[in-house]
Formats: structure tokens, sequence, C-alpha cells
């Protein structure tokens, strides 16, 4: 593409997003007209919402596979969606308190615990929502799963009381906050956009030293998603090293003593 259609279609772009408008492809059409037939958008959105759709997507044909696809070995998923979603994103969008019981894991019950929710968080690798949310009585940020919430109901909150609960998480969020430096082998700088994509849900500032033509990226995280940005190291091996944060090259130092120990002569 040259540089005069980015332009052109930048431009494009900007105006659409100035208008409120929304441009779909005819893939993505079809694609969402699949989706709606699922079991679940039925539960994922209003009855209004979901005709709505429907009648845009009404000359679109669906997503045919033809028998050309087959899974070997699947396993049963159960649905990502969870009822409660939209009651808490409602109450998200109002920035209400709630009130709510819900059960720990072994089994007992906290009753009628008020607080103030933050947000919703998807885990790809356990395929659940949690919700994380200020626990007004003890003071805690604290992080609860959907399937462990036994009720929920909204409470009206002063927007003064709204502002100081954000900030009181804002200030535990930065307070748990760690570092990491991480540098490219230069054999590897080739590989930019793939290491960049490894470590795309994290804040991180990329820097560039000319003459050593090495790139190092700081990586900022929470404390709690340590052993993930450990996982995203690994896997790329050889062409990352970790030049900056005592935590991260424990963990690694402690992971290579462990694997050359599997291969020490008796």
């Amino acid at each position: 593409m040259s540089l005069f259609e980015k332009i052109f279609n930048y431009q494009i772009v900007s105006r659409l997003d100035e208008s409120g408008a929304f441009a779909t492809t005819s893939q993505e059409r079809v694609w969402l007209k699949s989706m709606l037939a699922d079991s679940a958008a039925t539960e994922a959105f209003t009855p209004s919402t979901l005709d709505k759709l429907r009648q845009l997507l009404a000359d679109d044909e669906p997503l045919e596979a033809d028998g050309s696809l087959r899974e070997k070995a699947g396993v049963p998923t159960a649905s990502v969606y969870h009822p409660l979603l939209r009651e808490l994103r409602s109450i998200l969008r109002t920035r209400s308190g709630i009130c709510m019981t819900y059960k720990l894991r072994n089994g007992r019950l906290h009753e009628r615990m008020c607080g103030f929710p933050y947000k919703l968080e998807f885990s790809m690798v356990k395929k659940e929502w949690s919700l994380l949310w200020y626990n007004r009585r003890h003071r805690a940020f604290m992080s609860t799963k959907l399937s462990n919430i036994v009720t929920v109901t909204e409470e009206e909150i002063l927007p003064e009381e709204a502002e100081k609960f954000t900030q009181r998480i804002l200030g535990i969020l930065e307070s748990r906050k760690e570092q990491g430096i991480i540098e490219i082998i230069p054999v590897y700088n080739g590989e930019m956009s793939r290491i960049l994509y490894a470590f795309s849900c994290f804040e991180k500032e990329v820097e560039y030293d000319q003459e050593a033509d090495t790139y190092r990226i700081t990586l900022t995280f929470q404390a709690d998603e340590c052993e993930y940005v450990l996982s995203k190291i690994r896997f790329l091996g050889k062409r990352v090293k970790v030049v900056q944060g005592s935590r991260l090259i424990s963990r690694m130092k402690e992971t290579t003593a462990k694997a050359l120990a599997r291969y020490e002569e008796e």
C-alpha cells in the first residue's frame, strides 16, 4: 500500500469515527450472523437488540462449512457468557455500588457485602469471568469469579463516593505494579513484531540503542501477573534476555537450574 493510499484510508476512518458510523466487512457480517445463531446469543443480547441485528443481517448468507471442517479429540466447552454479565455491565456504566453474596472455596458464604465494582475480567486460560471490586467493609481490592456470586443488587452511591473509590482502587493497582526490562538479542531484531505481540497485553516502552543495535522493552505489570510474564519470556526462548527485574531474573534462573538438573549425569 502506498503512502497516499494510507493517508486516504486514514481520512475515511477518521470521518467515520467522527460521525459515529462503523464500517464492517462482508466476512465480519457473515461471522456475526453465524454467532447470532448460537444459543448464547439469546442470553448475551436483549430481545430488541437481537431482533435488530438479525434484521440488519437478513440479506447476508450464514457461514457454511459444508462438512469440510472436522474437529477431532474435542472436549465439551462451556459457554463463555455468564448471566450476570449484562447486569454487572449496567452497574459499571452507571458507576453505582453493589451489595452481593458470594461463596468462598471452602463453601462458606459471605452475605450482603457492600462494595464498588471496578472492572469485569475474562481469563483466556480458565475461560471464566471475574469481577474486580472494592470491598467497602474491609477496604480491600478483590477479585471474585462470577460463578461464585450467588446474588448481586445495585446500590445508589453519590458521584463523589464513586470517584473516591475509583481513586483508591487506582492507588492500590499502582502500588502493585512491577517492572522488568527485556533485551532482544540483536540477531533476532527481525522478529520484533512477533516479540512485541507476545507482550501486547502489558504496558511497555521500547528503546533502541543504535550503537549496539539492541532493542530493550520495559514492561510494567501487576505483581500477580509475574508468572504470566515469565511464560511469555520462556515461550520466546533465546530471542530475549531479562536484564532488569530482580524477581523475573530470580525465577528465570530457578527455571534454568531445574531444567539443567534433569540432564545431569548420575
